[in-house]
């Protein structure tokens, strides 16, 4: 039995975090995930913070 060795990749290089998303004015929807994320970044949910800016981002392109 040959066993095969491997060897680690290099560094990943990770950039600065991305800008988080800006709701477009005017936009219900958009207004809505902004005070979502605003009230789960006030209790420190990160995770639903993240998903708000998913679905900002996603939604504002529809604009």
């Amino acid at each position: 039995m040959s066993m095969e060795w491997t060897t680690m990749s290099g560094p990943v290089g990770l950039g600065l975090p991305l800008r988080p998303p800006r709701p477009v004015e005017g936009c219900d929807v958009c207004a809505a995930l902004a005070k979502q994320r605003a009230a789960a970044r006030e209790r420190g949910d990160l995770s639903a913070v993240s998903d708000c800016n998913v679905e900002i981002g996603a939604h504002g392109k529809g604009h």
